[in-house]
């Protein structure tokens, strides 16, 4: 939604866009960058969080917005997969440990996140439309250590927290074959007293 500085290139998407022209921006961007060149992985970090239970006033708006976060941006990607992943290659989304049972507090974001784990779990099925030997995984993180996270909560034990270059490393191990999980596999980032353990769901 706004420039990267640090990247190689960007492609900007309007969030008051529908999803099909959302899908429409970054496909013609995309294809502009790499014309008909294939990438090794494909990663789909984007996301964000919002609470609310079924009484809660903005119930409707908070999930909207968390499937627009979190699905609007997966299915985006698994579309991105099946025209540019080679042979072999990654496919990781995030999803998170939460939405592995009910969320009642925050009812939006565990239903989009549930949406992305079943979204990695059909991919990773035969005839799903990703390359051959394609691998589709998702990261179900608890509390990544971010900016904002350190900002909304200062007082917070962060070291529960999964650092990002812990996150960072391991996708680019998995990206170059290395640990790799098998396709459709949710991978809980469990992170106590500052160290982290991968665990498959």
């Amino acid at each position: 939604m706004s420039v990267n500085e640090e990247a190689n290139v960007n492609v900007i998407v309007k969030p008051n866009e529908s999803w099909i022209d959302q899908e429409s921006e970054v496909l013609s961007g995309v294809q502009e960058v790499l014309n008909q060149e294939k990438v090794d992985a494909l990663i789909c970090v984007a996301g964000g969080w919002a609470g609310g239970n079924a009484a809660a006033k903005d119930l409707v708006k908070n999930s909207d917005l968390m499937w627009k976060q979190s699905v609007w941006t997966s299915v985006i990607s698994a579309k991105l997969a099946s025209d540019y992943l080679k042979t072999g290659g990654l496919l990781t989304l995030t999803g998170a440990k939460a939405a592995l049972e009910g969320t009642p507090g925050m009812i939006g974001y565990g239903m989009a996140k549930a949406a992305v784990h079943h979204l990695v779990q059909s991919l990773a099925a035969p005839k799903s439309g990703l390359p051959d030997s394609a691998t589709a995984v998702a990261i179900l993180p608890v509390t990544l250590d971010t900016p904002m996270n350190r900002k909304f909560m200062p007082k917070a034990d962060t070291s529960s927290w999964t650092p990002l270059t812990f996150v960072a490393d391991t996708l680019y191990n998995w990206a170059n074959g290395k640990d790799c999980p098998e396709s459709g596999s949710l991978v809980q980032l469990i992170t106590a007293n500052n160290e982290t353990e991968l665990k498959i769901a």
